[in-house]
């Protein structure tokens, strides 16, 4: 059973998990001005925990996005210091994956659909199937919560459910409940764990954030030519 560090920042929530001999460890902060302040510390108490050193880690996991621009980042940018200092390779995790894992550990749902508040009136989405593995039916997407399409009969989770709950009042929709949901590192960590025994991991190098927004915000005057367009 490999060893695998995890963290996660793509949202308020920071979070940490340790997988180690089977067992699951995990740390999570949540309202914090800058995660990057945040996560060593956690990795610390979690590496300590389970009485071993960062270099007996196989690999260590991370949020890649999508996600907030500067939380992504600070989850790549951590997760390659650590790896090229203890020399491990990486497993870059996809947000919304993690969070419809999330939501399977709950609900047991085999058919889910994962939304993350993006902000800016927009949101990030994916729809998964679980049959001995995750399948990616659409895969991540930023748009308005207005026009986020499932595919057949799904569960709904995530927090971008709560943040527009008038678009997502719709028939067809089946909402899980789940409407708080955020990515967590621990999910992180058991993808990870996949994606290592089956040969996924990369050189700290290679990692790199999943970005879907290329401006992280829009000039006046766009605003005002996208207000039109919706008014």
């Amino acid at each position: 059973m490999p060893t695998i560090l995890a963290i996660e920042t793509s949202a308020d929530l920071a979070s940490a998990a340790l997988l180690h001999q089977g067992a699951l460890i995990s740390d999570a902060s949540g309202g914090v001005v800058t995660h990057s302040q945040t996560i060593l510390p956690m990795v610390q108490r979690l590496l300590a925990q389970a009485a071993i050193s960062l270099t007996q880690c196989d690999a260590i996991a991370f949020g890649s996005g999508p996600g907030s621009f500067t939380g992504v980042r600070t989850a790549c940018g951590i997760t390659q210091g650590l790896a090229f200092g203890a020399d491990l390779p990486v497993l870059p995790i996809v947000t919304l994956q993690a969070m419809a894992q999330d939501c399977r550990e709950r609900t047991g749902a085999d058919k889910v659909l994962a939304v993350l508040d993006a902000r800016m009136g927009e949101v990030y989405w994916a729809q998964y199937e679980f049959s001995n593995g995750w399948r990616t039916v659409v895969a991540p997407v930023l748009s308005g919560a207005e026009v986020v399409a499932p595919v057949g009969e799904v569960f709904f989770c995530g927090n971008g459910l709560r943040a527009y709950v008038d678009a997502f009042e719709r028939d067809g929709i089946r909402r899980c409940g789940l409407d708080d949901l955020v990515p967590h590192a621990a999910q992180v960590a058991r993808l990870g764990e996949k994606a290592w025994a089956r040969g996924e991991a990369i050189s700290a190098r290679e990692a790199e954030p999943l970005y879907l927004r290329n401006k992280v915000a829009l000039t006046t005057s766009e605003r005002m030519a996208k207000a039109k367009e919706t008014a």
